[in-house]
């Protein structure tokens, strides 16, 4: 719950870095279904 918390206070602190992240996300459960 708390790593939730500051996920939420950094992606209002730095967007980009979550878009960043959120990218990888995706293309990582892409490789992971293939």
């Amino acid at each position: 719950m708390s790593k939730g918390l500051d996920s939420k206070k950094s992606d209002k602190k730095k967007p980009a870095k979550t878009m960043k992240e959120k990218k990888a996300a995706k293309q990582e459960k892409k490789k992971n279904s293939k």
